[in-house]
């Protein structure tokens, strides 16, 4: 979700042009490819505490305390 977040944000400030509709897109990659949509909940956002001051942006510290609390490679 947090990915699926930080791609709206983008279309809408107009640093990101995709081919079809995200909402379509995002469809697409889960019926294509088996793709899960990970919800953001409060043990992820609760991580966020441990991680080294190495990286700024919120939606990529996200990302890794998902992975982290979730067991996943990123």
């Amino acid at each position: 979700m947090a990915s699926v977040w930080e791609m709206q944000i983008k279309v809408m400030l107009g640093k990101l042009t995709l081919h079809k509709p995200l909402r379509q897109m995002i469809v697409d990659q889960v019926q294509q490819n088996g793709m899960q949509v990970l919800p953001v909940n409060l043990e992820h956002v609760l991580r966020l505490d441990t991680l080294p001051s190495l990286h700024k942006d919120p939606f990529d510290r996200l990302l890794v305390a998902q992975a982290m609390v979730e067991g996943c490679e990123l």
